[in-house]
């Protein structure tokens, strides 16, 4: 065998290392330029983690999609809710991946999530004209969920 083309196994273990460190500093998440991400709840997340997650989200921005009546208050569960009080929250603060962290239950996606009338906000500028579109709602109320009475 040549000197210099067999891979010994330290070797492919300091590329397994090294690409695991790659991805887990984030450097494999990072999205193109200008792509249309938003962030939604993991199914995987507990009813008090999206709660918390409802109320600091709609304790910074305005959450009044969500009031009865408006165009994102069905279906009324806490995982759409959640997914659209985070993602209102992570387009406001520039859609950086860790403002989509939400203590790990929050999921960046590519493809968007808006169902019938409502509509997952995105915005090219990173947000800076939604907090401005919000805003101009006549209500000027933010949603807060009740606890759960199960």
């Amino acid at each position: 065998m040549a000197s210099g083309t067999a891979r010994t196994p330290s070797f492919v273990s300091l590329s397994f290392v090294l690409l695991l460190i790659c991805f887990a500093s984030g450097g494999g998440m990072q999205s193109v330029q200008g792509q249309k991400t938003w962030c939604v709840a993991k199914p995987s997340s507990d009813e008090a983690t999206l709660l918390g997650n409802i109320n600091y989200a709609c304790s910074q921005v305005d959450c009044s999609v969500l009031q009865r009546g408006r165009t994102c208050f069905f279906p009324d569960n806490l995982m759409s809710h959640a997914s659209i009080a985070m993602n209102l929250y992570y387009q406001s603060r520039g859609r950086n991946p860790w403002n989509c962290f939400f203590k790990n239950s929050g999921l960046v996606v590519a493809t968007d999530p808006s169902y019938g009338s409502c509509a997952f906000t995105w915005k090219k500028d990173g947000g800076q004209t939604l907090h401005k579109v919000l805003q101009s709602d006549s209500t000027k109320a933010w949603c807060k969920a009740a606890n759960s009475t199960k």
